[in-house]
């Protein structure tokens, strides 16, 4: 295994894919599943676009001036975690914070795509390739990741090739930097004060080298994009050599990634879902994340996989999803889905990370056609739907922009009480006809 420790520069010589989108625990949306409100509709005007009062201008400048302060302000935190003020100096001395970040909190692609986009985007033929390519180079330390963890080598694949595109970095910026820019500044700074506490904890620890602890703008580094309190959680030496290093060890890397999802509930030999077809005159209500029955029982409400053959596992619990609504493609999800979604909290991001697995596997493509003629809303529009929504009596919690499954049940709701299809899936001509509405 030591042989190799060193040589994950020359991995991603060959690879020559479009930049990914980064993932991260920032994307966390607070919309779980709760019951509906029965609350008659009604007509209001455009509800004004509120902003958090750490994001206006005015919190932004003071938290600016304040940075040095608050940076200071966390030492006694850093010495309860035995980092050694040395490493807090060198680390801290003379950081000025990073403010473009406040320009790309809520811009993650795979909330602000529409889903075709998005999957076309991270699922092409050159990623596929290069996967391919990987799991062949790379077939030993892949089988004995596999044993060890029970985690489907595609997967894992999947994950390093849509985070990194197979290479050393999943980024350039600092990632003390970014999330002590984060800990003081923003409407984060509770959950940030703890990756940049962490950050510290890592590099005083010796595990991967200060220069090397680069990432994404949230603060995820690597090519499989760990949040410093994930690696905390679930990195592992895997090559023996005392260090958790999942920059610059192949086997690390891996391992660390299959320890992530296996210590997240990972199901060994299932799959994360199937692509399938609906019956006529479907009930949509039974779609969503909320929703779940055995493979057997949806069976007998008519469906069936897109390729005809039989469900291998029909006592697995399945979810029904209908991203692109009824004239999209559907699949059923398992819990290895949701697995992935531990990953990242976005049902775009796992069901790219399953399709790029199955590709690189040696499936097809998604067979059913996307309704790529449809007009996706803004991030200021679905700020506005929320806000809509909630006015008409459902309890979705924050107006984020980012549509979970209450969003979305309460937009089936609304679809149901007006004749439509209750598929949960909204454009332009959705929130047109509830302004009117």
């Amino acid at each position: 295994m030591r042989a190799i420790r060193r040589g994950f520069r020359s991995i991603a010589g060959g690879a020559t894919i479009a930049a990914a989108a980064f993932s991260g625990a920032l994307a966390q949306s607070p919309n779980g599943f709760s019951g509906i409100f029965n609350v008659q509709p009604v007509t209001a005007q455009a509800p004004a676009q509120a902003t958090h009062p750490a994001m206006s201008p005015m919190a932004l400048a003071s938290a600016q001036a304040n940075f040095p302060y608050c940076i200071e302000a966390m030492w006694p935190l850093a010495a309860k975690r035995h980092i050694s003020r040395g490493t807090f100096d060198r680390q801290t001395r003379g950081l000025t914070p990073d403010m473009k970040i406040m320009e790309l909190l809520d811009r993650q692609p795979e909330f602000s795509k529409p889903v075709w986009s998005y999957l076309d985007d991270l699922v092409s033929e050159s990623r596929i390739n290069a996967g391919r390519a990987m799991i062949a180079q790379h077939r030993a330390l892949f089988d004995a990741v596999e044993r060890t963890y029970g985690v489907d080598r595609y997967i894992i694949t999947a994950i390093w090739g849509i985070e990194s595109n197979f290479g050393p970095q999943g980024g350039e910026r600092s990632v003390v930097r970014s999330t002590a820019t984060l800990a003081c500044i923003g409407r984060r700074q509770a959950y940030f004060r703890d990756e940049f506490l962490t950050a510290l904890e890592i590099i005083d620890r010796g595990d991967v080298p200060a220069e090397l602890m680069k990432g994404s703008w949230a603060g995820a580094f690597g090519p499989t994009q760990f949040m410093p309190t994930a690696y905390k959680r679930y990195a592992v030496d895997f090559d023996g050599d005392g260090h958790r290093n999942t920059v610059q060890s192949l086997a690390d890397l891996l391992a660390s990634t299959a320890n992530n999802l296996k210590k997240n509930g990972w199901h060994s030999g299932a799959s994360w879902g199937y692509e399938v077809k609906l019956p006529q005159h479907f009930n949509y209500m039974l779609s969503g994340r909320s929703i779940k029955k055995s493979i057997h029982t949806w069976e007998s409400l008519g469906v069936r996989r897109v390729t005809g053959q039989p469900f291998p596992r029909a006592n697995d619990v399945a979810s029904l999803l209908v991203p692109a609504g009824s004239n999209g493609p559907a699949f059923l999800v398992v819990n290895n889905f949701r697995t992935i979604m531990r990953y990242n909290p976005s049902e775009s991001y796992a069901l790219a990370i399953g399709h790029l697995a199955d590709r690189i596997r040696g499936g097809g493509p998604i067979v059913q056609t996307w309704p790529r003629d449809e007009m996706p809303l803004s991030r200021t529009e679905r700020i506005e739907l929320q806000q809509r929504l909630s006015a008409r009596g459902y309890d979705l919690g924050d107006s984020d922009g980012h549509f979970g499954p209450r969003t979305r049940d309460a937009i089936r709701d609304v679809q149901a009480r007006a004749g439509l299809v209750p598929d949960g899936f909204v454009s332009v001509k959705f929130i047109d006809w509830l302004r009117r509405n």
